[in-house]
């Protein structure tokens, strides 16, 4: 190495800071804490720190007391439908040409009324030929009676064998027998003559119409559709413990949109739908020209449950654990209240109230609104929702 290398690196390591960079640095760091000491005397208040000496103050929540009951009659109500006693699809037992069709829907028959017929023309062609040779048989056999009674005249005087008699005889019964064969065949063509008109088979009213004059009705096809208006029944699904309640031939109330109808129980099934789990029970409906075919009907009855608890709002219940659910009652401690948590069974629920049971004593004050406000031991001050409703004019 040269001298000139080990002169600059002299150089170098002497540069260090002098005394007085360090005691402007120990200045401004004195000054700094200063300040910092001052800000805080000045940010600092009065009234030293705030420290909380008083009690917060309770929240206000609605609660009802709770009256227990050893049981409760609840209102059960089944839905059905009021229907035609009978319906029947109309049409003709042959085909032919639709010659008239005498009703509409929505028309009002009488029973026996015609409502259709056929072209008969070619049938009453048919009846005039088939009367003529039943005429004929007749004649045929007028024809042959007079001459079994002629040989059996000549039999005797000894004129003709018995065997001539016995031949009458047989030729008599079979003129009778194609006499009869005729008659036979003209009562069909009477038949189907009578069978091409429709006629209503009860009275009713015309609800559907598929055909008009001049069509091709087919045998059996449906041309008209009639149901019954002067019977209604109603059809009404029940637990079978509530069907065998009923008694068949009483008078029992169902109600429908247009009012209360009177209806006699007719029978009972007895047999449970494995669909809907129920029993039918058949209704016959007393004043049938108050009620639509089709309308709904509802059959309410009361049932006994024999179950202790009590009733409550069904938004003062929280969900629990296994099927269990909470209520929280506003406790009595310290001359204040506090919320205490109390798991309860739900037995019955009608929609905005449910009956439950558990460890609430009479009188206890449930917390009936306001849940998401409150916690298990928070200090509340209680309020009777129905005496509060009152004084508000509610």
């Amino acid at each position: 190495m040269s001298e000139t290398d080990n002169m600059t690196g002299d150089i170098v390591r002497e540069k260090r800071p002098g005394l007085a960079k360090g005691l402007i640095f120990l200045v401004l760091l004195v000054l700094a804490v200063v300040a910092m000491l001052f800000g805080a005397t000045l940010l600092r208040s009065v009234e030293g720190p705030k420290v909380a000496v008083n009690a917060p103050v309770p929240l206000t929540v609605s609660v009802r007391p709770v009256e227990l009951t050893e049981a409760f009659t609840l209102q059960e109500t089944y839905s059905g439908l009021a229907e035609a006693r009978r319906t029947s699809q109309l049409g003709f037992s042959t085909g032919g040409r639709i010659e008239d069709i005498a009703v509409d829907v929505g028309d009002t028959v009488k029973a026996g009324q015609t409502l259709a017929r056929l072209d008969t023309r070619g049938l009453r062609a048919q009846l005039v030929s088939a009367e003529a040779v039943v005429e004929e048989a007749r004649a045929a056999h007028s024809l042959a009676m007079n001459t079994v009674g002629r040989q059996r005249r000549l039999s005797l005087q000894g004129h003709v064998s018995p065997q001539a008699v016995d031949e009458a005889e047989a030729q008599a019964g079979t003129a009778l027998a194609r006499v009869e064969a005729a008659k036979a065949q003209a009562d069909i063509l009477r038949v189907q003559i009578d069978l091409a008109r429709i006629t209503a088979p009860f009275d009713g009213v015309v609800t559907a119409r598929t055909s008009d004059e001049g069509a091709i009705a087919g045998a059996g096809q449906p041309l008209l559709q009639l149901v019954e208006t002067g019977h209604l029944e109603a059809r009404i699904g029940l637990p079978a413990a509530t069907a065998a309640r009923l008694q068949s031939g009483e008078a029992y109330d169902l109600s429908a949109d247009t009012g209360t109808v009177e209806a006699t129980l007719r029978s009972v099934t007895g047999v449970i739908d494995p669909n809907q789990r129920t029993v039918a029970a058949m209704f016959d409906i007393a004043n049938s020209g108050e009620l639509a075919s089709g309308a709904v009907v509802r059959l309410s009855m009361a049932r006994d449950i024999d179950e202790p608890g009590f009733w409550v709002p069904v938004k003062s219940l929280s969900t629990a654990s296994r099927g269990l659910w909470t209520v929280y009652v506003a406790a009595p401690v310290n001359g204040g209240f506090k919320v205490e948590p109390r798991p309860v069974e739900m037995v019955h629920t009608d929609g905005e109230r449910a009956f439950v049971r558990g460890p609430v004593t009479e009188g206890e004050l449930i917390i009936i609104d306001g849940l998401q406000r409150v916690v298990p031991g928070m200090l509340v001050e209680p309020r009777d929702s129905q005496q509060a409703a009152t004084v508000n004019g509610g």
